[in-house]
């Protein structure tokens, strides 16, 4: 039964397919099997050779998007935790203009024009910049429209673009915009940054390593079934330095650094105070700075800002060369970089040589008659004392700052063993401190070679040979410390961004300058400097103040610039504060003033010493 209803449907399918059907099906069949082969080996022929390139496009293709998460840098703080410098949180205004652009329907029109006008009302942004942006970056998914937008005027136009359905493709990309609290504060010494968290100048530029962190990465991928996904690489935020300055101690100095550059302001011609002003508190026995401020100083968050010194009509003669040789020169750190013959605050480190070499004894006596005179020079030297000072113990040497008693000093001590102590005080030699733009004084000391008589005589007393701030400071302290020579340090400890301390710096005895007995003499012998001799007027009620004037000629000696100086220390018994104040070229008829720096540093030492809980005398 079953094969007869078998053999009648055969029948009838050949009865419904005869045979040229048949081979027209057979040839349709066979096309399509080869059509299928050919792409399958076309495919797999582009897979071979642009398999990479295509894979890339897809891949671009499937990206939505991609935003730089940014780090924070680190913030620079004093001592005592005050912020000094921070980063605040700022946006990025980021447009994705083949977002907007993605259709040229009615509707996408009016999206473009509400964005459009969002923007330049939010961000005063320019119309006619933001349409020829829109015209040719069409094909760009991240065009930066501003930069460090502040948080409030980002959050506000946030607001409203998640109020209005027609203000899209724009982003705020997290941001930090660098700030800092105290506007001049130590403005050479903690620098400011550049575009891209880049340390210009001071302590920024010193630890921009430390201080910067590595940004973050949000990249979005439309994955399959047009879900989005979104992988996520977080920033690592910058640590943060702990300076040895304090800010109540900075703000003192800075204070009476203005004040007096507000009373010799215009007092002989019209100009500034003095050309440089500068201080340097440290504590002896350690190294650590905790006061350095230079006059003139400028606004950390408006360095390029000349308005401060320079009237507009100054400022647009100015060519393009002359304002950035202003702005360096208004940077530079006159505490670190600046070189100068040092006067008469050399005098106690002659005097120190001659103790540690044995050639002074303290019994000696030398008599001044106002002038010194060395053989083939015809012009004889002299002494500040034109008439002389007559006959002068080692201490009346340094109480009157006896030009010819110190030549005398210097004939008996000699060339060879006076440049090797200068090497040992430090001159000549960076001093390590951790600052940018350490001068270079290297060539500018005579070595026992090509020094002559006069050399080494004008050396004595400080001149014909220069130093830094930092240096003599350094190796002052070495003077009245007991002969330990620290290097000057201005970070004293740095921590990640979770506040936990990676690093301590801790003081750094480089060497030993001189012995215990040296240093008491010369202590006794700067006592009475300040109690007798030419830093009277650096005295403070209460305090036992030792200390050295210094009045330096300037080159070219004929024009009279004088720069004044004082270095000095409190207690007396076991210093725990030193001060060094340089007054340059004041605003004076008679510029040679070292009352001018003695006052100075009476002025912050009456403030500074209670305040730092200074010991005072019995």
């Amino acid at each position: 039964m079953e094969r007869k209803r078998s053999q009648k449907e055969s029948q009838n399918f050949h009865k419904k397919f005869p045979k040229r059907m048949k081979i027209k099906l057979v040839g349709v069949f066979t096309a399509i099997v080869l059509a299928f082969v050919f792409l399958a080996g076309k495919a797999v022929a582009l897979n071979l050779v642009k398999g990479e390139e295509y894979q890339k496009k897809v891949m671009s293709q499937m990206r939505s998007g991609s935003q730089i998460i940014h780090f924070k840098r680190g913030d620079i703080l004093d001592t005592n935790d005050t912020v000094l410098a921070t980063s605040e949180r700022s946006y990025n205004v980021i447009l994705d203009v083949a977002g907007l652009l993605e259709t040229k329907t009615s509707y996408q029109n009016k999206k473009i024009n509400a964005t459009v006008e969002a923007l330049v009302k939010g961000f005063d942004l320019d119309e006619s910049d933001l349409r020829e942006i829109l015209q040719d970056e069409s094909d760009s998914r991240y065009v930066i429209l501003k930069k460090d937008v502040d948080y409030e005027t980002g959050k506000d136009f946030q607001t409203k673009m998640d109020k209005s359905k027609n203000i899209v493709s724009v982003t705020l990309e997290d941001s930090y915009t660098r700030t800092y609290p105290y506007g001049t504060m130590a403005s050479d010494v903690i620098g400011f940054t550049s575009s891209g968290n880049s340390g210009t100048i001071g302590l920024e530029a010193y630890y921009n390593n430390e201080l910067n962190g590595t940004d973050g990465k949000k990249t979005g991928y439309l994955s399959s079934g047009s879900s989005s996904e979104n992988v996520v690489k977080s920033p690592t935020d910058g640590n943060s330095i702990v300076t040895t300055i304090d800010a109540n101690l900075q703000a003192i100095v800075e204070k009476h650094i203005l004040e007096l550059n507000e009373r010799l302001r215009d007092n002989y011609r019209e100009g500034e105070g003095t050309k440089n002003t500068a201080v340097i508190m440290m504590d002896p026995n350690t190294g650590a700075i905790l006061a350095e401020a230079s006059y003139p100083n400028f606004d950390l968050n408006q360095p390029r800002d000349l308005s401060k010194y320079y009237t507009t009509e100054e400022q647009e003669a100015m060519t393009e060369e002359e304002r950035l040789e202003t702005l360096n020169a208004l940077w530079r750190n006159f505490c670190v970089s600046d070189t100068f013959e040092p006067g008469s605050t050399m005098k106690p480190f002659t005097m120190a040589a001659g103790f540690e070499t044995g050639k002074l004894t303290g019994d000696e006596t030398y008599v001044c008659g106002g002038s010194y005179s060395y053989e083939g020079v015809a012009k004889p030297v002299s002494c500040i004392a034109t008439d002389g000072h007559g006959t002068e113990t080692l201490k009346q040497v340094l109480e009157n700052s006896c030009n010819v008693g110190m030549m005398h000093i210097a004939d008996t001590l000699g060339a060879e063993d006076f440049c090797r102590y200068q090497h040992i005080f430090g001159f000549g030699e960076y001093t390590g401190i951790d600052l940018p733009g350490e001068g270079d004084t290297s060539n500018l000391l005579y070595t026992a070679d090509n020094m002559q008589p006069i050399d080494l005589g004008t050396n004595a007393f400080g001149q014909n040979f220069n130093v830094s701030m930092t240096q003599l400071a350094a190796g002052f302290c070495s003077l009245i410390n007991g002969g330990n020579y620290y290097e000057p340090y201005l970070v004293k400890e740095i921590r990640n961004a979770q506040g936990d301390v990676v690093e301590t710096k801790t003081p750094v005895l480089a060497r030993k300058t001189v012995s215990q007995e040296t240093c008491e003499i010369l202590k006794d012998y700067m006592l009475g400097v300040v109690e007798e001799g030419s830093g009277k007027s650096a005295q403070v009620e209460g305090y036992a103040i030792g200390g050295k004037t210094g009045t330096a000629e300037k080159l070219p000696r004929s024009q009279g610039k004088n720069l004044n100086s004082f270095i000095g220390y409190a207690p007396q018994e076991n210093p725990e504060v030193m001060i060094y104040v340089v007054v340059d070229e004041p605003n004076l008829a008679q510029q040679a003033a070292s009352y001018l720096a003695t006052r100075l540093s009476a002025d912050i030492m009456k403030e500074a010493f209670p305040y730092l809980n200074i010991t005072k005398s019995e």
